[in-house]
């Protein structure tokens, strides 16, 4: 991969400047990363194959870590410890699902996800759990079809769920033959990944059309799973799930650090009822400042039929405007991050 623009360098390094200072970058990995498999060799072989669980969360996180070193070498122009690497923000957005207990069995019928029970486990009917499986095992599985992770595409298979097999796939031929516009846009970025000729830019246009076209591809199979959450959380995963599609027109870095600082404005647990922004109490301003802004943006969008993502797909073409976008969300981070070291 070719270095970075100078206003990458610029926009990615805002936060590693600071936080390099008083921190690793090994602080900012996602829970459970040093327990978690880092090869395939760590993962069961049956008949030849490697057998991964991924709904036990060390498992499925060892496939991101997997995917980070294996395609550690084509950013290491630009980053010794691998923290530019674009996929970090899949692993990290896991981490976080895990941490503020979304990958648990929403219905609570099951020790699936608990303390109290199995706390490794990650649920089926878990709305969360099930979009995170695609974006884990679609660019995973592109990857070894894109021969980056030095097997052959009939080497590793995933183990299903407890139910709702028919909803997911297992291993490369079933993926592509499921969803096979996502697979391919994956295999695109991993192909983009391999060209010397490649930029920043080209790759985060990749990146972020594989990760929109998955959620499109997937998402109608798991609406079910909203009847199991309280309305807040609900409309807070539907916002979500739109707010995406705009930040995939910004082309936001998802880097280690950038999504790290990013995901301090997420809720740090489940919604519950009576959970309002921008008054939940154990939410910080800024959690409390994104969730309003999320359930605004879900507003907005129902309200317009999606026109509103067309006019900022329209707005966000330019390098220009995606420049000063991301400025300004830095801008907001900076002084909320301030903000809290003065409270």
């Amino acid at each position: 991969m070719a270095s970075l623009s100078p206003w990458a360098c610029l926009l990615i390094g805002c936060f590693s400047v600071s936080l390099a200072e008083t921190s690793s970058f090994s602080d900012l990995y996602p829970p459970l990363w040093k327990e978690s498999p880092g090869q395939f060799s760590d993962y069961r072989v049956e008949n030849g194959k490697y057998l991964i669980n991924p709904w036990v969360y060390p498992e499925r996180m060892g496939m991101y870590k997997i995917l980070l070193r294996q395609t550690s070498r084509y950013f290491a122009k630009s980053a010794v410890e691998n923290e530019e690497n674009l996929l970090w923000g899949l692993a990290l957005q896991h981490g976080w699902q895990y941490t503020t207990g979304r990958l648990a069995d929403p219905k609570k019928r099951t020790g699936c996800g608990y303390e109290s029970g199995d706390r490794l486990c990650i649920s089926v009917d878990s709305w969360w759990a099930d979009m995170n499986y695609f974006l884990c095992a679609l660019p995973f599985l592109a990857a070894v079809d894109s021969g980056i992770m030095g097997i052959s595409s009939d080497q590793v298979t995933l183990m299903p769920p407890p139910q709702d097999q028919m909803k997911f796939c297992f291993n490369v031929s079933t993926c592509q033959s499921a969803f096979s516009k996502s697979m391919r846009k994956w295999n695109a970025f991993y192909q983009q990944l391999k060209l010397p000729s490649s930029t920043f830019e080209d790759l985060l246009k990749y990146l972020w059309d594989a990760h929109t076209s998955t959620l499109e591809e997937t998402q109608k199979s798991f609406e079910d799973r909203f009847e199991y959450y309280s309305k807040p959380e609900a409309d807070f995963s539907r916002a979500w799930t739109v707010f995406v599609g705009y930040l995939a027109a910004t082309r936001m870095p998802t880097t280690l650090v950038r999504i790290h600082e990013f995901q301090k404005g997420l809720p740090p647990r489940l919604l519950v009822d009576g959970d309002r922004a921008p008054f939940i109490s154990d939410f910080t301003k800024l959690q409390n400042g994104v969730l309003l802004g999320l359930n605004l943006i879900l507003d907005i969008d129902n309200a317009t039929g999606s026109s509103s993502l067309t006019l900022w797909k329209i707005l966000m073409k330019t390098e220009g405007a995606r420049k000063l976008f991301l400025q300004l969300l830095d801008v907001i981070m900076e002084g909320s991050n301030l903000a809290s070291l003065e409270q």
